[in-house]
Formats: structure tokens, sequence, C-alpha cells
């Protein structure tokens, strides 16, 4: 019964970064509620199920799997351009790649191209370029464009982040490790005397089914579509050889090439499982090697039972709809701060290790204004260039880290 506990502790851990990730796209790229419902259910499918390769296959440490924030902008992007089939497509191919690259041993010549200063300003990207995302969310611009909800949806969005806020700066203990989930929840139950829930889904929806393979129809391989993830992919690789190396020291675990290698080539072909559930794409999560530092619980079988618990979770349609009903100003003032704070780790991960020199600091600005500007375009001008150029252009994060990369190697 403990391990049961103590699984269902790093379901929590996870809970509200891995929930956020299908609610941000599905609500960007305009999904029904019942088809966000579907994207949650797979999500938690997948998650649990990539848990349990990484445990079993991988590298073998107590490691969690979540949805990746890496994978936000590339997916917006391609899910509001070609559709949900093409994202899953691109999911399929790219982790095929990822895992062949972790098969293959080939994760330390990856490194070489993403130096410090190439993660930090793509990490910074991720978040920054989703800041008007953020701000859509907070006004209900996506489900209400004619601003006839602005002033209760910002009231909620402003309740949300400033519980988020207060629980992650003021609270002790356990409520400490949850202010997303107690963000969401206050939110939430301001949001229903408000008007801004609604329902009849959950009454709609069984109780009980199976989730279902390719739910967007058959996948579409687009070259470009597979470009854009494929930053997502790197940047969720450096990512995870980060968490290895983290999870090794607090849980005195031993770590080579051998299980970092393993590592990455479970999450890719986990990527392309969930590709296939229809999901996101999947990563690491460092929270959840936060709560082993603060359990000082490393055994397999806990993060085993939290697998299984996702995956049980993912067969109760009813459960994943409610979560489908959180209103877009909880997920404003959610964002608000998840967003900013992602792009502050790159930011951190500069300071910390490059040198601001004229050299990089030219690269960052470069990087940045390119990363940041390219995405403003409007579809209508990118039409004009070949597809796979106008996609790329259309992801902020792929440009900043191909201009990043470029004049990284050649700027020596």
């Amino acid at each position: 019964m403990k391990r049961i506990v103590l699984g269902f502790q790093h379901v929590l851990a996870m809970f509200g970064a891995t929930i956020t990730v299908p609610l941000v796209v599905g609500s960007a790229i305009g999904m029904q509620i019942s088809e966000i419902a579907v994207l949650i259910q797979a999500v938690l499918l997948a998650m649990g199920v990539a848990t349990l390769m990484q445990t079993f296959l991988g590298s073998k440490y107590p490691i969690v799997q979540g949805s990746s924030f890496a994978f936000i902008p590339g997916i917006i992007a391609i899910g509001s351009g070609m559709g949900m089939a093409a994202v899953q497509g691109a999911l399929i191919v790219g982790g095929i790649i990822e895992g062949i690259t972790g098969g293959l041993s080939l994760i330390g010549r990856l490194k070489r191209l993403f130096s410090p200063l190439v993660t930090g300003i793509t990490i910074m990207l991720v978040g920054f370029s989703l800041a008007h995302v953020a701000v859509k969310y907070s006004v209900n611009f996506f489900v209400d464009p004619a601003g006839t909800s602005i002033f209760p949806s910002l009231f909620v969005a402003f309740l949300t982040f400033t519980t988020t806020i207060l629980i992650s700066l003021k609270a002790k203990g356990t409520l400490k490790a949850m202010p997303v989930i107690s963000g969401a929840l206050v939110g939430y139950i301001i949001s229903i005397p408000l008007g801004l829930v609604d329902f009849s889904l959950v009454r709609e929806l069984p109780f009980f089914s199976l989730p279902k393979l390719m739910p967007w129809g058959t996948p579409v391989f687009d070259i470009s579509a597979i470009i854009i993830l494929l930053f997502a992919f790197m940047v969720s690789i450096i990512e995870s050889v980060g968490d290895y190396h983290a999870i090794s020291t607090i849980a005195d675990l031993p770590i080579d090439d051998k299980k970092v290698n393993k590592g990455i080539a479970s999450e890719g072909f986990s990527c392309s499982i969930a590709g296939i559930f229809g999901a996101c794409g999947t990563t690491s999560y460092s929270e959840n090697i936060g709560l082993v530092a603060l359990t000082r619980v490393s055994t397999l079988q806990v993060v085993q039972i939290g697998a299984g618990i996702l995956i049980l979770l993912s067969l109760i349609p009813k459960f994943s709809g409610l979560l489908a009903t959180i209103p877009a100003p909880v997920m404003g003032g959610l964002t608000v701060a998840l967003y900013g704070m992602i792009g502050v780790t790159g930011l951190k991960l500069i300071k910390d290790k490059v040198e601001l020199n004229d050299r990089n600091t030219l690269i960052l600005a470069s990087s940045l204004v390119l990363g940041l500007g390219a995405p403003q375009l409007p579809p209508e001008f990118l039409a004009h260039f070949p597809q796979i150029a106008g996609s790329i252009l259309a992801s902020g994060m792929a440009v900043g880290a191909i201009c990043a990369i470029i004049m990284d190697q050649l700027l020596k």
C-alpha cells in the first residue's frame, strides 16, 4: 500500500505539467473540447507506457516520463497548418531518429552541436515564443475572440496566477511541490459560478473505454513538419542527459555512456509510440527527480506503479473530459509563470555556463531577434516560400536554433 501511495505521489508531481501540454496545444490549434479530451487520454497512456519502457528497457533509472514543453511550439505550428495527422507523422519519424541516435551511441556527437550557448538560446525561445499564447489564454481569446468574457476571464487568470506564485514561494511541505495543481484547482472552482465551465462533455463520455490508435487519422509524413520537431527532439535529448546525471547523483546510482544512450533510445521510441497513440512528445521529468531527492525513495517499483496509475487513468474518458473542461483563463494564469520560467531557465544556463563576450553576445542577440521575429510574418507572406522554408520560419525555436548553431560553428 505504501508503494502505491508513493507511486501516486509521482503522478501528482508530474500531472500539472503533463496535462498542461495537451490543454495548451488543443486550445491553440482550435480543437473542440471533445478532441482535447481524446488528446489528454492519449497523453496519459503514452506517458505511462514511456515510463515503463524507461524503467524496464531504457536507462533503468527511477525517472518518470511526461509531456515535453519543448514540443509545444512545433506541435502548435504543425497542428495549425497541417493538422494533427502531420504531428503524428513527425513524432513517429522523429522518435525513430532519436531512438536510432541513442541505439548507435551517437549522443556525444550530437551534443557538440548544442553548446551551452545554443541550448540556452533554444530553451529561451521555447518559453518566450509562447508568450502570446499565455496572454490570449488569459483573456479567453481562443474561445471568445469578441471579448465578451474578458473581465471574468482576467479575474480567473489573475487568481490562478496569484495562487500558483504564492504556493511556489510561500508554501511548505508537500503543498509546495504542487503549485500548478493548486493554482488550477482555485481557478477552476472560481470559474464555475462565472459560467466559464461546461460539464456537458463529461456527462456524455463513458466511464471506461480503450484509447484508439491514430485518433487523428492516418499519419502524414511531411518533411517540413519532421524538421520542425527535430529541434524539439534535440532540446529534449539535452535536457534528458542532464536529468540522467542528476538522478544518478541523487539516488547514488552508477552512470555511463551505455545507460545514457539506452535512456535516449527508449525516449525516442516512446515518442514514436506517442505518435501512434496520437499524443505529444515525451521526455524525462525533473519534477520527479526532485521528488526522489525529497523523499529519498528511488526504487524502480514505485515509479512503475506511478506509470500503471497513468495508464489506468487513460482508460477513464470521464476523467479526461473533466480535465478538458479547464477554462482557457485558468491555463492563462498557469502559463504566464510556466512559460516565463522556461525562458528564464535558458537565460540562467547562459549566465552560468557562457562567457558573455562580444562573440557570444552577438550570437545570443541575433538568434533571439530572428527566433522571436520570424513567426510574426503573416501566413500570406510565408506562402511565397517553399513549404519546408515557410514551416520552419513559422517556428521561432527552429529559426533561433538554426541561427545559433550556424553562428556558433562558424564564428570560432
